[in-house]
């Protein structure tokens, strides 16, 4: 056999057993960060959309992501014919063909949020027991108190949603929160859980603090009608404590939350005029506090082009300006309170293994 008769088989030998090689493992440091980066900015996108949406009285559409399941297929084949020629015959020939097929199958399923889930999702009050949690985690309670509070032992928190009356927050309503505030920053304020299945739990302020955080607690005993001389009190939902030992918090829903966000809507003035939308309550004079616990977001007939979101809508981008911090973090926290709102479903969904090699 001659030198091309060799060389054809050992090349056909090495190609095969390239082919046996996987290509799934290679796939999993990709796929997996370019996957979650684009389901988070399309919930990002969704939820300034429907934000947009309910100032234009507009229905408002979750959808999540149910499932990824991503199969790759990679083919190869090998075609080789060698000739040998002698006599009177002039030369020796071989020839080697081959051809490949590479496929990449993603199947994305979505779940809307209906029904049952829609109703816990985002109509469900957020527990008060979860908002002390929360404060005793490290998060500043004026932050959490002024976003997801309606009322506490009827002091009333401000709201701007167009749909009921607009109201400023009572007076001692911020005096409390300024209160809680410094009483959690001396460390005097925490929540237990009595009975997680029926999620009772009590609010506790401790003893020995300084003087004056002293006089604070003394203060918040006073606006919230409690007993004095008592440390611990029962935290109940509603807006009206039943006994001076219990602190009642009326909670507000996700879709509450968004309502009163979407009020700082940069509406088109021609919209408002022709009464596509309601008018918002954007108030330039608002505290330092308040402006936290909002979202500017903007509107322009151009895609901006440094935005940390934008979506269109009405032939309208909406966005939130990249260097607006403030709005920013609002935004990633209301995604997380939906995040919050969502957990603890009964059941895991199906699941389905395929090969990856």
């Amino acid at each position: 056999m001659t030198m091309s008769g060799r060389i054809i088989p050992a090349l056909l030998c090495l190609f095969l057993v390239q082919g046996c090689g996987t290509i799934g493992p290679s796939t999993i440091e990709r796929d997996r960060f370019e996957y979650s980066s684009a389901i988070a900015e399309s919930w990002k996108e969704m939820m300034l959309l429907n934000i947009v949406k309910l100032r234009y009285g507009d229905t408002p559409m979750f959808l999540e992501v149910g499932s990824i399941v991503n199969q790759y297929t990679l083919e190869k084949q090998l075609e080789s014919e060698l000739t040998v020629k002698s006599g009177d015959l002039v030369g020796d020939g071989w020839l080697i063909g081959g051809s490949g097929k590479y496929s990449d199958r993603p199947t994305v399923t979505y779940s809307p949020l209906i029904g049952e889930k829609f109703s816990k999702s985002l109509l469900t009050p957020i527990p008060p027991h979860a908002l002390i949690m929360l404060i005793q985690s490290g998060w500043d309670s004026d932050f959490i108190l002024r976003i997801c509070l309606s009322a506490i032992n009827d002091l009333h928190n401000s709201s701007n949603r167009r749909m009921m009356q607009s109201r400023p927050a009572d007076e001692n309503f911020e005096l409390l929160l300024s209160h809680f505030s410094a009483i959690q920053q001396a460390g005097g304020l925490g929540g237990r859980l009595i009975e997680r299945d029926g999620k009772r739990s009590i609010v506790y302020f401790k003893q020995n603090l300084a003087q004056d955080v002293e006089n604070r607690f003394t203060d918040v005993v006073r606006l919230l009608g409690l007993q004095p001389g008592t440390r611990q009190f029962r935290l109940v939902y509603g807006s009206t404590a039943a006994s001076d030992m219990e602190i009642a918090m009326l909670t507000r829903s996700m879709l509450d939350i968004i309502s009163e966000l979407a009020q700082f809507v940069e509406i088109p003035q021609k919209d408002i005029d022709e009464n596509r939308a309601s008018p918002g309550a954007v108030d330039k004079s608002a505290t330092t506090a308040e402006k936290r616990s909002r979202i500017f977001i903007k509107s322009d007939s151009d895609q901006p082009d440094d935005a940390f979101i934008s979506v269109r809508y009405r032939n309208i981008w909406f966005y939130i300006e990249d260097t607006d911090f403030r709005s920013k973090r609002m935004f990633s926290f209301l995604l997380f309170l939906l995040s919050l709102a969502e957990g603890g479903s009964k059941g895991l969904t199906p699941i389905l293994t395929l090969p990856a090699g």
